[in-house]
């Protein structure tokens, strides 16, 4: 059996071989992220996801969250498909920048176009925390992706994942910030990984990116004004203001990731799980707003996409034909828009209608 000074080294070499990239060691006194926290919640910046504020400093005591936690086993998975890397001279963050600048086809952020990361990581955590009782015999663990109230990027920059980047997402000097976050607290008293220090400097390439300016300040993000949030989390209608600095994103945003230089290190994923579904990249938005239910249903099996429903799909298409019609004049897509003027849905009316208002047909 394994001593607890020789057990990460092992864990580590265990997790590459289930495709992850880095595992890390935090402890469970994350004591100093919780004014943080609080202030970011009494602000309000979480919008909708009340599940934030009624988990309180749950989020920020682990041990509370699971009683006997420890340690915590962090881990990340890069999660850019390979094809992004093939035959390609100009670099993958060129490639995206140019399909923002074609109004009429869908943009899905890249995490999304292939099979759902829950699923993915927390099932490689499970067979990562198996591993482990094979070698020194039942412990107590219990493993999260993006599923509880975990303060993961707080984790992970404490166990040496890397450092908080100006958009609050993790940088990593070897793997920029294309990776996914995972967790498993555990009652074994393991040594911590080192942290490691910030390399942003003056930039602040993320923050003048934003399409939104939901980046209100150095690691500090506005949920109410982001894309990712409005396109996926945020149930009601879009507000007017932000529809038009949204264009043609139609699942989440990539826009700060795109801008920022440490992302030209960003690696590949060692994954199928995370190649681009066909059609997920590079399909017009007149094409995605003829799905019907049950073909949105088909098409996102499996997807994260799936998790929004059909109804908040035709909203988010709907905004991003507006922005078309008004650059494009496109009869294509007044005609797709005007298909959809009686929906059922009095959201999807509503977003149908303010996109074909803005532009004489």
């Amino acid at each position: 059996m394994l001593c607890s000074s020789q057990l990460v080294p092992s864990v580590q070499a265990w997790a590459r071989e289930l495709g992850f990239s880095q595992i890390g060691v935090a402890g469970v006194d994350l004591s100093s992220a919780e004014p943080g926290l609080m202030q970011w919640l009494e602000k309000g910046f979480h919008g909708e996801m009340h599940y934030m504020q009624s988990h309180g400093l749950k989020r920020a005591r682990p041990a509370e969250l699971v009683p006997g936690t420890v340690s915590v086993i962090t881990a990340r998975m890069d999660y850019l498909p390979a094809s992004m890397f093939a035959g390609q001279g100009r670099g993958w963050q060129a490639v995206e920048w140019d399909r923002l600048r074609r109004p009429e086809e869908a943009i899905v952020s890249v995490y999304a176009r292939g099979r759902d990361y829950h699923k993915v990581l927390r099932s490689r955590l499970q067979k990562l925390a198996e591993r482990i009782a094979a070698e020194i015999g039942p412990f107590g663990h219990r493993a999260f992706t993006d599923s509880a109230p975990v303060l993961e990027a707080e984790l992970a920059s404490r166990s040496g994942q890397g450092w908080r980047g100006k958009h609050t997402l993790i940088l990593n000097r070897e793997a920029g910030s294309m990776f996914f976050l995972g967790e498993i607290y555990v009652d074994l008293a393991l040594e911590p990984t080192a942290p490691v220090s910030a390399h942003c400097g003056s930039c602040t390439a993320c923050i003048d990116a934003c399409p939104t300016a939901a980046i209100v300040a150095p690691r500090r993000v506005d949920a109410r004004r982001c894309i990712s949030y409005l396109t996926i989390e945020h149930a009601g209608a879009i507000p007017e203001e932000l529809r038009p600095l949204m264009a043609n994103r139609i699942y989440g945003c990539d826009d700060c990731q795109l801008a920022c230089p440490w992302n030209k290190f960003a690696q590949p994923s060692r994954l199928p799980d995370f190649d681009a579904r066909p059609g997920l990249a590079g399909s017009s938005l007149v094409a995605f707003f003829a799905w019907e239910e049950a073909e949105f249903l088909r098409r996102t099996e499996g997807s994260p996409i799936r998790r929004i429903g059909h109804q908040r799909w035709l909203r988010n298409l709907a905004v991003a034909l507006g922005n078309a019609w008004r650059d494009t004049g496109d009869e294509a897509v007044r005609a797709a828009l005007a298909g959809r003027a009686g929906h059922e849905d009095a959201l999807v009316r509503e977003h149908v209608a303010w996109a074909l208002a803005q532009r004489e047909p």
